[in-house]
Formats: structure tokens, C-alpha cells, sequence
């Protein structure tokens, strides 16, 4: 799934600091120095967070209090039972639809037909979805180049938040997605023109290589599972409810790493984005090749995954401070969305584009224009609050470093920032892009999925599936998010609400 930023910044009576007083360190500091530091544990002082401070005494009880158990979420056990069988069988049932019925949604015609469907849905997922040699090769390869790139391209070490279950300790991440991003165009470059492995190939058997993806997520999955229940791989069991299902799809463990990579980090970046992009790109090549001609729907697809690969790879040192990383446990519900779901059922409008005319979805000229303006609009709304948020966090603990990846987006980095400091020792940002709504990356997030979905014209719900899925999960994570917030931060929280009063709309919702 797309990479959210899910908790603000903090603050109780609305302040601004200097951001360049976040960056002291506290050691060998002077008495009032030490001073100051005692007031930011108590509660007391409106200075920024240093590296590795420790929330107030209020705050860590919250903190402990968000590390228990308390509550089922996604409907509890059958819930999750529900979305582990179902999803599987309708990202099949879907592709089905797709590539042998050009959207149309298929069904049984009679009740004495609902016998041979079966088979007929059977026939084609062993003809076009059975999990081959070559696609075993293309999944498995694809991850091992980007977990060898992880190890060893040059990057930037960047710490995470303090972890309340380690102590308040900050985790340190290796980001290099950046030039394992360029790594990776250069290589896909080189095996297309020599043959070795030919980028229409990737759509061509996009059947058999989602049905590894997903045969490799339900693997690591459990895998993974018992080695935090059994040697505590990635940090003691946490949040468990005790029902096994549930803390399986939830997760068991935090912070799982295979030497200098997190895990988690990896599967939200190098396997979903990177894979999404090389579908896309892979459908403009095919098309080209069967058309002679590549259409501005199927560019508009390849610029929009290829923008937010690149926003994912040029800000990757700023994943650290995310929700999914400091506090979302890596489970089934990571893992499988990460490794087969984002990039098997985002790229439905390329599959679509590759299998049917293009006459059925390609857009007068006004349209290509409002398509690609959005889109780029959006994305610099997205681009920019995000990276507005993570940099005033990193400022708060001096984790703060500049970096020039392409594109630097003006406004990325605020000035003197106001903000609300709360009873727990955080602040919750109210300046740039999140004085509008609480939510507001959310909401541009949303509408470049939107263009991505219209890219295949309007003739099957199928290809609208990012958009209607992403608007479910949305919706549903920020109501998780808020109702966290309000537990962690209380009448902070309240005040928080009342100065940025919109969630994902301002001035309408």
C-alpha cells in the first residue's frame, strides 16, 4: 500500500520555534542546558525533542497503555480469516476478468452452471496463473537483486523514532533506496536490450509471477511469525491478543532484519513500487511493440508509478519516522499487501490498456491535460506534506539531514514552524500543508490514485479498483490513527482538533 505518514506532530498551547534549536545535544551541555533537558522530560519546556529523549513520565504511560492489547481491529478473528482467503481468490477472480473477459465480471449463468464456472475459473488459473519456472526465477530474482542492493549501494543512515518497547531507543535504517532505484533502471535497461530478460515478459506472464508473489507472501508470512514466537526474531512478541490467527495477520514482532536491512522498510519500498513501475513500464514497451505507437493513457500510468517510486526512493530516510515503522508490527497484513497486493492490483489500468483496444479508453485531448495537471498537482501536495512532517520530526530529535535527491519541491522544509506541545512531550505540526487537514496527504495520495485509475477509460469497475480499495483503507486507517491520537494525547489531542478542524477536505470534510 501506498507510504503514509499516520501520526501528527504535537502541541498544546499553539507556539513556534526555530527549527535550528532542535539539534543540541543535551551531553557536555551547560547547567541550564541540563536544565532544559529536565524540563522537556517533565513536560515543561517548549523545546524540540533531542535524539533519543525520553517522552514525560504521562507520556510513557501512554505509550505502555498503546502497547497493550486492548481491542480487536478488522473485525477481529473472522475478520481476518475473511480477508486472508478472501483477497487471494479475488485478486484471481479479478485478473480472470481482466485478461481472458476484457473486464467483463463473470458469473454463473444458471444454477446447474455454478459446477462447470468453477472449472472454467480453474482452467484459467492453471493455463495463465500456474506458478512456472520462469516465474519462480522473475519474483525470487527481482527481490534478491533488490535485497543485494540494499546491503551494499551507498546511502544515507538515517535514525528512526524513539521505540517505546526497546527502551525509547532510536533504530538506525540504511536508506539507499535512491541509488538502488537508478541501479535497478540501469540493470532492467541492460537485460531488455540484450535479451536476457526482455520487458514484455513481465505482462505477458503476469499470471504466473502473481501467483508466486503470493505463494512467497503466505511463506515469509509464517515464517517470520514463528521465528519472533519462538527466538524472538526482530524484538519480543507484542500487542499479541492470544488468538493465533489474529497476531498473525497483526504481526508479532516490530522490527525483524535480515543484517544491516529492515525487513519492514524493504517490503514498503524495493519489492511493491519497484515492481508496480516495472509493469508499467513493461506495458508501454509491449504496447509499442504491438502497435508501433505507445498511448498517452499508458504514459500518463508509467509517469505516475515511476513518480511515486521515485518520491519513495528519494525520501526513503524519511520512512523512519512513519507509523508503519515505529509502531505497526510486521505481519500478514504487511507482508502480503507489500509483496503481492500493491503491485498485482494497483496495475489493473495496464493490464487492461495491454489487453483491449485502445480506442475504448483513450481520452480526447482536454482530458489528457486534466489528467496529467492533476496528477502533478497531487503529487507535489503529496510530495511536499510529507516531507514537511518528516523533516519537523527529525528536527525534534537533531536526525535532521539535508539531502538534495531530485526533485527538491519548494516548501518542503518549514520555516518556524507553529505546532501544539502536548503533556506526553511530542508536538503535532500545524504549519504548511498540515494547517489545512489532518489528513491532507491522504487526500492527494487518493486523487493521483484516481488518475491512475482513469488512465483505462471507464468500462469495467475493475481497473477502479486503487482508487475504491485505497478510499476503504483510508477511511478506515484514520479512524484507527485518530482514535490512537486521542487515547495517547487526550485533551492535547482535543486541542489539536479544534486548530486543524478538517480531516481530509479543508473547509468541507
Amino acid at each position: 500500500m501506498a507510504i503514509v505518514l499516520d501520526e501528527p506532530n504535537t502541541h498544546g498551547d499553539l507556539r513556534k520555534r526555530k527549527s535550528a534549536t532542535t539539534t543540541e545535544n543535551i551531553k557536555g551541555k551547560s547547567k541550564s542546558a541540563v536544565k532544559n533537558s529536565d524540563n522537556i522530560l517533565n513536560g515543561n519546556s517548549n523545546a524540540l525533542l533531542l535524539v533519543n529523549a525520553m517522552p514525560t513520565e504521562h507520556g510513557q504511560e501512554m505509550d505502555k497503555k498503546l502497547d497493550e492489547h486492548s481491542e480487536y481491529e478488522f473485525g477481529g478473528p473472522l475478520g481476518v480469516v475473511a480477508m486472508m482467503v478472501g483477497f487471494p481468490l479475488l485478486m484471481y477472480y479479478l485478473w480472470i476478468c481482466l485478461w481472458f473477459y476484457r473486464g467483463k465480471f463473470v458469473y454463473p449463468t444458471s444454477v446447474d452452471d455454478i459446477g462447470p464456472f468453477f472449472q472454467r475459473m480453474g482452467h484459467h488459473i492453471y493455463d495463465g496463473a500456474y506458478p512456472t519456472k520462469f516465474a519462480w526465477a522473475t519474483y525470487c530474482g527481482l527481490t534478491a537483486i533488490q535485497l543485494f542492493f540494499a546491503a551494499v549501494m551507498p546511502g544515507v543512515l538515517q535514525n528512526g523514532l524513539p521505540v517505546p518497547s526497546l527502551g525509547y531507543q532510536a533504530l538506525p535504517y540504511h536508506c539507499n533506496a535512491l541509488f538502488s532505484w537508478y541501479a535497478t533502471l540501469i540493470l532492467s535497461y541492460v537485460l531488455h536490450k540484450t535479451g536476457i530478460f526482455r520487458l514484455p515478459w513481465l505482462i505477458e506472464n503476469y499470471g504466473q509471477i502473481m501467483s508466486v508473489a503470493l505463494i512467497v507472501s503466505f511463506s515469509v508470512s509464517i515464517i517470520i511469525d514463528w521465528s519472533a514466537r519462538l527466538f524472538h526474531y526482530g524484538g519480543k512478541p507484542l500487542r499479541m491478543s492470544g488468538n493465533v490467527i489474529y497476531d498473525h495477520f497483526m504481526g508479532v514482532s516490530l522490527n525483524p532484519r535480515l543484517g544491516p536491512i529492515d525487513l519492514k522498510m524493504f517490503a514498503e519500498v524495493r519489492v511493491p513500487w519497484v515492481l508496480l513501475f516495472l509493469i508499467s513500464l513493461s506495458g508501454v514497451v509491449k504496447q509499442y511493440e504491438d502497435l508501433g505507437r505507445v498511448t498517452f493513457n499508458m504514459w500518463h500510468m508509467l509517469l505516475a508509478t515511476g513518480l511515486y517510486m521515485n518520491a519513495c526512493a528519494k525520501g526513503e530516510h524519511m520512512i523512519p519516522q512513519t507509523w508503519d515503522m515505529f509502531h505497526e508490527k510486521f505481519g500478514w497484513m504487511l507482508i502480503f499487501w507489500n509483496m503481492a497486493g500493491v503491485p498485482f492490483t494497483y496495475c489493473y489500468p495496464t493490464i487492461y490498456m495491454v489487453r483491449a483496444p485502445t480506442s475504448t479508453y483513450e481520452f480526447p485531448l482536454w482530458g489528457r491535460v486534466a489528467m496529467l495537471v492533476t496528477l502533478l498537482v497531487c503529487y507535489y501536495i503529496f510530495d511536499c506534506s510529507m516531507a514537511q512532517k518528516s523533516n519537523f520530526k527529525m528536527q525534534q530529535q537533531g536526525e535532521y539531514k539535508s539531502r538534495k535527491a531530485f526533485p527538491v519541491l519548494p516548501g518542503s522544509m518549514l520555516e518556524d514552524p507553529s505546532y501544539i506541545q502536548t503533556k506526553h512531550g511530542n508536538k503535532l505540526l500545524t504549519s504548511g500543508w498540515w494547517a489545512y487537514a489532518r489528513k491532507i496527504n491522504y487526500t492527494a495520495d487518493w486523487i493521483q490514485a484516481t488518475t491512475w485509475a482513469l488512465t483505462a477509460g471507464f468500462n469495467t469497475p475493475i481497473t477502479m479498483w486503487y482508487p475504491i480499495f485505497f478510499f476503504a483503507v483510508l477511511v478506515h486507517r484514520c479512524g484507527r490513527d485518530f482514535a490512537k491520537c486521542s487515547k495517547k494525547y487526550g485533551d492535547d489531542w482535543d486541542e489539536y482538533c479544534k486548530v486543524v478542524k478538517w480531516r481530509f477536505i479543508p473547509y468541507i470534510y
